[in-house]
């Protein structure tokens, strides 16, 4: 079902045109019971009858408000202007709420993509925009949306891990704006049918389960450490060949395959360690001398 126009005019310039028909009616009434006209007092009679039936179908509609008509049954469309309108008589209407709201989810715990659980929430900001489609599509169309978004929500988490130390990876924790913009775009193919239009997504609440959130930062703080010492050694070798080849070029020095193991070893112990280092002076091999 799709959301259409229906009839509505202006209230003010009804009710001054329903007044005057009251008002000619109790004349012609009056008229027909002086001169005894059937005619007359039968006519007048409609016109009362007319004028109170569109009397009561006067309605209000509130800024960013809609009213959805319905005539026995039949959606008829719907009223999106607002101020006072008259519309067709006996007819049921509906309001429906076309604001931006927020909608926060409860806190899920779902396993990421590598198994590991974890606890996830977003906020969810819609606005119905398709009224039809939210009052007749779906039942309870609240409900539908709190239903969706928490199954959008699993979905999303189950797609990336949580955390990674490769920078080439989509991470839970570390690419909030591209998973959010996943989930927005997932939540509005969801949503489409209930005629919501999804204007935002955010992750308010990410984190480990409290079972194994003590042994993943013990995990974290391996891998990270890893990651780093990874890096400080493969600058180490860089500078370290840097440097032989800056000796052995600059000052025609040609080291001996023990010395340049040597001098390696010192390169890279000195550059590695995290703790100062105490230099030892080389004075050369010393022999001694028989007596």
């Amino acid at each position: 079902m799709t959301e259409k126009q229906t009839f509505h005019v202006n209230g003010y310039l009804a009710l001054v045109v329903l007044i005057g028909l009251l008002v000619g009616g109790g004349y012609l009434f009056y008229h027909g019971f002086v001169n005894e006209s059937v005619l007359e007092i039968v006519l007048s009679i409609l016109l009362w009858i007319v004028s109170f039936l569109f009397l009561s179908s006067l309605t209000i509609v509130q800024p960013n408000q809609a009213k959805a008509i319905l005539f026995f049954g039949q959606y008829l469309g719907t009223i999106k202007d607002n101020g006072l309108f008259v519309t067709t008589p006996l007819t049921q209407k509906i309001n429906v709420s076309l604001k931006v709201r927020n909608f926060n989810s409860s806190l899920l715990k779902v396993n990421d993509s590598d198994g590991n659980p974890i606890e996830i929430s977003a906020v969810v900001v819609f606005k119905v925009v398709d009224t039809a489609k939210a009052l007749f599509d779906v039942d309870y169309y609240q409900d539908f949306i709190e239903i969706q978004s928490e199954t959008a929500i699993r979905h999303i988490a189950t797609q990336y891990p949580y955390d990674t130390f490769n920078d080439d990876d989509l991470t839970l924790r570390g690419n909030t704006s591209e998973v959010s913009e996943e989930l927005a775009k997932e939540l509005q193919e969801r949503l489409a049918v209930a005629g919501v239009e999804v204007i935002e997504t955010r992750l308010n609440h990410l984190a480990y389960a409290t079972e194994i959130a003590s042994a993943m930062l013990q995990r974290q703080q391996a891998k990270a450490i890893l990651s780093a010492r990874q890096i400080i050694v493969e600058g180490a070798v860089s500078m370290t060949q840097m440097a032989l080849e800056q000796i052995e070029d600059g000052q025609d020095i040609n080291f001996t395959d023990d010395r340049k193991v040597q001098l390696i070893n010192n390169l890279l112990v000195s550059i590695i360690t995290d703790k100062g280092t105490q230099p030892v002076i080389n004075t050369g091999d010393v022999k001694e001398k028989g007596v």
